[in-house]
Parts: C-alpha cells; structure tokens; sequence
C-alpha cells in the first residue's frame, strides 16, 4: 500500500508554525519601539521533513512615543533615524505580515498560526504588544501558546544560546550578520526544522493514517 503524503496540518495539532524575529528597542513590550521584524515560513514535503520556505522581513518606524534605550542600539546596531532605512509603520508591516500568514494558513489547510521564535515569549510579547496599540482584529496567531527553540534546543543539543544551538546543528551562524531580524528568523527557522526532522528520523513522531 503506498503511504499517504504527508501534511504540516497534521503535525502540530492543525497549526502552522511560523517562525518570528523582532529588533527592539528594549526589553519592555509595553513601552519599548519595534525596529525591524521578520517571519520566516517552513513548509513539509511528502516525507514530512520540514524546510525554510520564505521570509519576509520590514523595518519599523517606532511608534509615537516609544522609548528606545541606547543600549540596545548599540547591541542590534540598528539606526532607527537612518534615512535609507525604507521603515513603515508597525501597523502596516504586521499587516502584510499576517497577510502572508493567513495565505498560508489557507494553503496548507491548517486552523491557525502559533509563532515560533528563539526565547519566545520576548517575541510574542512585542507582536501581541503591537496588534494591541494597533488595534488589529485579525491576528493569525494563537494567543498565547508559542513554540520556543532556545527550549527545544536544549533538549536536542545541550545548548539554549543560538549561535551555539547552531553550531551543535551544524547550521552556519554568523555573528557580524546577527541581530538583523531576517537573518535570525531564518537561522531559528533553520534550527527548528532541524529538530522537528531529527525527531522525526528518530521515530518520535510516526502518524497513524487510516487506510
């Protein structure tokens, strides 16, 4: 009998993992600036291995009356006030954003997203933070679940830091490159999948499909 092709609907309880990044500028959700954010999308083959498909990357204007800490500029190496920047506001960034994730959703036949990110109850902070003061309706993601890879990493490599999970993986990690939003979508993306597909290698996920 040939085996049914698998489908990330069926994986992960009928959610779609998407991967988020966002550059702050500090640790307050409710007070500190968006800088830039990225999603990077993973899709399944017919095997059930999962991949990096895609991401989508902006840089944000802070919101009025953000407080931004120098510090943190300092750390990401971001210049909000760059004038080549091409920032947008958050609220038109998270609009596209969730655009392409509804799409996906749509396409991959799952219910919902749920955000993946490295630490990321930081990442989900600021993305719920934000679709608040936005007053955006239509949020893909499930409110308060999340996937967390420095988590997750621990368990598979011993390691919870990202370039040393990566490097445990065998996924090239740069640190001059690190701190850009894309570039850490797609490095986490890279490393969840990795861990999902090791797991599932390893026999930990064998899904029962009716004939």
């Amino acid at each position: 009998m040939q085996e049914k092709p698998h489908q990330i609907s069926e994986r992960f309880r009928g959610f779609l993992p998407v991967v988020i990044d966002v550059e702050t500028g500090g640790f307050n959700s409710a007070t500190d600036a968006i800088l830039e954010v990225a999603a990077s999308l993973v899709r399944m083959d017919t095997d059930g291995m999962l991949s990096v498909h895609r991401t989508l990357d902006f840089h944000v204007k802070p919101f009025e009356g953000a407080n931004i800490e120098q510090s943190a500029l300092d750390f990401t190496g971001i210049d909000p006030w760059h004038p080549f920047r091409e920032a947008v506001d958050e609220e038109d960034a998270l609009a596209e954003l969730f655009r392409a994730v509804r799409k996906e959703i749509r396409e991959t036949g799952c219910t919902r997203a749920i955000l993946v990110g490295h630490n990321a109850h930081f990442d989900a902070g600021f993305i719920n933070a934000a679709v608040e003061r936005c007053d955006i309706k239509r949020n893909p993601f499930h409110p308060f679940s999340f996937f967390d890879t420095a988590t997750l990493s621990g368990l598979a490599y011993g390691q919870t830091v990202l370039a040393k999970a990566c490097a445990e993986a065998g996924i090239e990690f740069s640190n001059e490159a690190a701190h850009s939003a894309a570039y850490d979508a797609e490095r986490t993306a890279e490393l969840f999948c990795d861990i999902v597909n090791r797991w599932k290698e390893s026999g930990g996920w064998m899904p029962h499909f009716e004939d």
